[in-house]
């Protein structure tokens, strides 16, 4: 119980010394005979805290950037009317900056048996599980001289899922795969390719393709067309160590790498592809197998919304056996890490003719813009420095970027809202080629 303040400038007015004016009965007894009477009135006549009954519902996934609403049904069992001020406490993050008190609190006026939404929006700055904290309640009398107050627990999750800012690059994407995968003719060869039709052979054709048995049957040498096959497996490695960690604007770059690959994995399965995630450090963080096309992408969208990147080391030995065990059947391994000299020289290039074995394996990062902005810096003499700088990190990126595709490894390095269309275009390359 506490006096309001509407108590104590009443108490204020009359004399009443500072000191008695305490929240409490102290404080009550030491008011004036008609004051206190009214106080004792109020608190009689404020509906009780504890004996309220409080329900969740709502939204329990919410894309990063948008608002998700949460509803609070206030029962009241009593026989006296609730007047109240109600604080829904969440996690600082659940907000933007400054919006916390406006959003998280809200006068409820229940009647005697009868109940009351009240809802709170949410405008989440983080990906992860959002939960909510206790709702805090202070209940007031006719006069709003005194107050009851209390407290409940009301558990609720929100996921904050990551937001595909690169949903836009799909439909540009899906056309160039609809013009591959049917639309015009592709030449490939190799087992398990698909058939696709017959045409008349022109010099140059590869002689294997002749179809005798139809050559036979007209007076032109016909060739077969073949179509790059569907089915083929994709396995996408999320590397979450302390790498991905490293800020690119306002966001860390493995934020950029799950983007890229939600782009992927939306593009490939519409070719009919089957698409696996693997978020690993040191350990496994996050596995997605087995799901179908119309299930992949939630599937992903919801294993990467609790990922975050881990301060460690990422152990490539255990990385590689484990994508190894992930994906036993020839597949494209697409690795999200980086090109930083000493973790690639140290950890990747060691273990990476186990990959390329077996795999075909395309690697992206995300570049730092900033980086580049630098090396076009002129003026005084720190922005000379400055320049000297980042050309010497981007000879040692690109460099890198040579050793890997010395082994056969396709590099895909670009900033981070460049990152997702151009690794959508390696994939598409690789697919009319045949090399998948």
């Amino acid at each position: 119980m506490a006096l309001t303040g509407r108590a104590a400038l009443l108490a204020a007015l009359g004399s009443i010394p500072a000191g008695l004016l305490e929240p409490g009965w102290t404080g009550l007894l030491a008011v004036n005979g008609p004051l206190a009477l009214a106080c004792a009135c109020d608190y009689a006549l404020a509906a009780p805290v504890r004996r309220l009954l409080l329900t969740r519902s709502g939204d329990t996934s919410v894309r990063l950037g948008d608002t998700a609403d949460v509803t609070l049904t206030i029962t009241n069992p009593s026989r006296r009317p609730l007047r109240a001020q109600l604080r829904d406490a969440w996690p600082p993050s659940s907000w933007r900056t400054g919006t916390e008190i406006e959003a998280s609190r809200h006068r409820v006026t229940v009647p005697p048996g009868e109940r009351r939404r009240a809802t709170t929006r949410l405008r989440p700055t983080r990906r992860g599980d959002h939960q909510a904290d206790r709702v805090t309640i202070r209940s007031y009398g006719p006069l709003g001289l005194f107050a009851r107050q209390g407290a409940h627990r009301v558990p609720w999750t929100v996921r904050v899922l990551p937001p595909f800012t690169s949903r836009k690059h799909l439909p540009s994407k899906l056309a160039r795969l609809r013009e591959l995968d049917g639309r015009t003719s592709v030449l490939t060869r190799g087992e398990g390719t698909e058939f696709d039709s017959l045409r008349d052979y022109v010099p140059g054709d590869d002689t294997r393709s002749i179809d005798w048995r139809a050559t036979a049957r007209q007076s032109a040498v016909a060739v077969r067309t073949w179509r790059p096959e569907r089915d083929r497996h994709i396995l996408l490695v999320l590397d979450t160590g302390r790498t991905s960690a490293g800020r690119v604007g306002d966001a860390p770059r493995l934020d950029a790498s799950m983007d890229a690959a939600l782009l992927l994995a939306a593009l490939a399965s519409r070719a009919g592809d089957r698409v696996a995630l693997l978020a690993y450090d040191r350990r496994v963080r996050a596995l997605v197998q087995g799901r179908s096309a119309r299930d992949v992408l939630p599937s992903l969208v919801n294993a990467m919304a609790a990922l975050e990147p881990e301060l460690v080391e990422t152990d490539a030995r255990g990385l590689s056996a484990t994508a190894l065990r992930t994906a036993p059947r020839r597949s494209l391994i697409v690795l999200l890490t980086t090109l930083d000299a000493a973790p690639v020289e140290q950890g990747l290039l060691p273990v990476l003719p186990q990959l390329t074995q077996r795999h075909t394996v395309l690697i992206a990062s995300v570049a730092d813009p900033h980086i580049a902005r630098m090396a076009e810096a002129r003026g005084d003499a720190g922005a000379v420095y400055e320049a000297a700088a980042a050309a010497q990190a981007q000879n040692e990126r690109r460099r890198t970027a040579e050793q890997l595709r010395r082994h056969g490894v396709t590099v895909v390095d670009a900033a981070p809202e460049d990152l997702a269309p151009a690794l959508a275009d390696a994939y598409l390359t690789l697919k009319a080629a045949g090399r998948l």
